[in-house]
């Protein structure tokens, strides 16, 4: 695999590559992180609306798309990795994704949809995990989940439960689930 591409894991597009620039801190969820993940959330996501926060090189988008997810909106705040997000999007005729460039956390409040499934893994320097905690929990879905990475997870509190969690080198991830209603 050539540098700064990604290979979709599972799903209808199980085996297929996609580029992705180059731009700080972009960082493409690995192989086994996302195996793990969609592991832990099932394989087929059928019916569900997921959201990503920071598409970046969208493997998590792609993958959650290739799982037949029904709908998935991606935000891209990298002028050059939204393009590639739209090109990628064309080359595998992804319909089912909407990719939107922006600041996500400056959006999140004017979204209506509510989503099953949130990916977050936001640049592991800006220190965003925070304000996504409170930004998602409006947006999600009561017992739905919330996917989160970073060089250190937060700590967590209600109205989030650790699902489940893991480490693959320096990177923290977790699974967390809304357990309690939040107002809208």
């Amino acid at each position: 695999m050539l540098r700064n591409q990604i290979r979709i894991i599972g799903g209808r597009w199980r085996r297929q590559l996609l580029s992705f620039p180059d731009g700080d801190g972009l960082r493409p969820t690995s192989d086994r992180v996302r195996e793990t993940l969609f592991n832990w959330l099932g394989q087929d996501l059928h019916g569900q609306h997921c959201l990503d926060l920071f598409g970046g090189s969208g493997a998590l988008s792609f993958e959650a798309a290739s799982r037949f997810a029904e709908r998935v909106l991606t935000f891209e705040l990298n002028q050059h990795a939204y393009r590639q997000l739209q090109d990628n999007r064309k080359k595998l005729d992804a319909r089912m994704i909407e990719v939107r460039q922006g600041d996500a956390l400056r959006q999140l409040s004017g979204l209506q949809e509510r989503f099953d499934v949130i990916f977050a893994d936001p640049p592991f320097a800006a220190n965003l995990l925070p304000q996504v905690l409170a930004g998602a929990a409006r947006v999600l879905k009561p017992h739905g989940y919330l996917y989160i990475e970073s060089a250190a997870l937060p700590e967590i509190s209600a109205p989030w439960e650790i699902h489940r969690q893991g480490k693959a080198g320096q990177v923290h991830y977790a699974l967390l689930q809304l357990v309690h209603e939040t107002a809208v």
